[in-house]
């Protein structure tokens, strides 16, 4: 089988401490002081998994657990402090999709800005937008103002965008459930399109229903700590008595 992603013993820190609401004046005399207090917080500790061509890997977790600073990592926005990731092809991620949009501009103007930002050609957009426009249902709206739509409706625009190209590597952050149940349920069909065509796709969700219907594999984060990697069924079984509180 052809591995697609790596994730070999990664861990991701921060400094947290006094040094943000400070100048460096204050800042020197504490230091000389011995009053200038740092420490180090371990967002992602010691985690390690491999996805396969066609694998789509549900991250799960309570909030603060990790999972969208892992994902960071995965894509190449941050580095890790000790580990290493290894990407075989291409990477497409849907993160924050109501982010990066100017609320003056046309529904049409923003289609083609955010495809800009993406790396799409203009004849890329120019082949595509009327794809893009029936997928997010937003065609009576192409010449509004972006900030008149809802943001269900902005984020509907921005998954639509990012869905239209075929990466070996798939990154979802919560983005299949925006929009109504209508559009929630055709673009869950457009990432199992995306999956059969090969694609390692790694999602994080709070909805252990989507992950148990969309996933066959699990990464249980808490902490920054892995509890667990493996099958769906057994990892959401564990994840629903940890959080019954009957584990751990």
């Amino acid at each position: 089988m052809e591995t697609i992603l790596k994730v070999e013993h990664v861990s991701i820190s921060y400094k947290i401490g006094d040094f943000k609401d400070i100048g460096l004046k204050e800042w020197t005399m504490r230091h000389l002081k011995g009053q200038y207090h740092v420490e180090t917080f371990m967002a992602v500790n010691d985690v390690s998994f491999e996805l396969y061509k066609g694998d789509m890997l549900g991250i799960i977790g309570t909030n603060g657990a990790g999972k969208s600073t892992l994902l960071k990592a995965v894509i190449g926005v941050m580095e890790p402090r000790a580990g290493r990731i290894i990407r075989n092809g291409s990477i497409a991620a849907l993160l924050e999709l109501a982010s990066g949009f100017d609320g003056d501009l046309t529904v049409k103007e923003n289609a083609y800005l955010r495809g800009a930002m993406l790396g799409y050609t203009e004849e890329f957009m120019d082949a595509a937008y009327e794809k893009i426009l029936d997928f997010s249902g937003l065609r009576q709206f192409e010449n509004r103002p972006f900030k008149q739509l809802s943001t269900g409706m902005q984020s509907r625009l921005a998954f639509s965008i990012a869905s239209m190209v075929q990466p070996e590597i798939l990154i979802l952050d919560e983005v299949l459930s925006v929009g109504d149940g209508a559009f929630q349920e055709k673009s869950a069909a457009k990432m199992r399109e995306i999956i059969e065509n090969g694609a390692a796709t790694v999602l994080v969700s709070h909805s252990l229903d989507q992950i148990r219907e969309l996933c066959n594999r699990v990464l249980w984060l808490n902490h920054g700590k892995q509890m667990a990697f493996g099958e769906t069924e057994t990892i959401c079984n564990q994840y629903e008595e940890f959080l019954n509180g009957k584990i751990f």
